[in-house]
């Protein structure tokens, strides 16, 4: 396969801690086995060698929080065949959309010795709530097999195998014991997307929903029987405001239970 039939590939960063470029660049052995049929043209994280778009694919890490990133995220939407979200701060604003709703300027006259030199937004939002996305890989980090399957599916013309379904999945598949059934512990698998490996619950740990709710997640009657295990109103609001704040069906639960 010649260089122009190669896929072009960019990697880009917004407000994120590059846990998920690290991913990426954890694929170098795959990514070689790929090497005839991808250019990486664009990821400063791993050359400075960076050549303009357009670009046949697009990665994302990161999430809208500045002015700035919301011209820039733009800009890479108009240059990029297909667009790819990584990661929970890119899907769902990130750790740092507990911000999203507070005075936020009152934070940075907390932590900043200049808050005048600061110019952010009052959010911290995903990507997909400024421009198109063309499909979404889940995790805080992403699962780095996951991504190459989807740049394999990508290559090869075909839909993704990514799995929709919940971390129950994954934890019952090699017989880890049920964190919620046998030590009675607030547990988020049931409703959080498949991915990760149930690595949490592998050792005897309640899953913290790093990959984000799971397509159509009964969050409430999750959160009812946690009530029923005598966990409080502030453990499940707590729960719910981590990794994927403002995904809107872990952000329901939260705002159902207050502060």
């Amino acid at each position: 396969m010649s260089d122009r039939q190669k896929l072009k590939l960019a990697v880009w960063k917004f407000a994120s801690c590059d846990g998920c470029q690290l991913s990426v660049l954890n694929c170098e052995d795959e990514l070689l086995s790929l090497a005839d049929e991808v250019d990486i043209a664009y990821f400063a994280e791993l050359s400075r060698d960076m050549r303009p778009g357009p670009y046949d694919l697009s990665l994302v890490e990161g999430s809208i929080t500045t002015p700035d990133d919301a011209e820039r995220i733009q800009a890479v939407r108009a240059q990029s065949t297909l667009l790819v979200t990584l990661g929970a701060c890119a899907t769902a604003g990130g750790i740092q959309a507990l911000r999203n709703g507070r005075d936020v300027k009152e934070f940075a006259s907390i932590v900043y010795a200049r808050p005048d030199y600061i110019d952010t937004l009052e959010t911290s939002t995903a990507i997909a709530d400024h421009v198109s996305v063309d499909y979404e890989l889940r995790g805080c980090p992403i699962n780095k097999q996951q991504l190459l399957e989807l740049i394999s599916a990508l290559l090869a013309g075909r839909r993704p195998g990514i799995a929709t379904h919940s971390v129950c999945v994954e934890c019952k598949a090699p017989g880890n014991v049920c964190i919620m059934t046998a030590k009675g512990e607030p547990c988020l698998g049931p409703v959080t997307q498949a991915g990760c490996g149930a690595i949490c619950p592998a050792y005897a740990r309640a899953c913290y929903g790093c990959f984000g709710p799971m397509e159509q997640p009964n969050v409430k009657a999750l959160a009812s029987e946690w009530e029923a295990l005598g966990a409080s109103a502030k453990t499940i609001h707590d729960a719910f405001r981590s990794f994927n704040a403002d995904a809107p069906e872990f952000k329901s639960v939260a705002d159902d239970y207050g502060e």
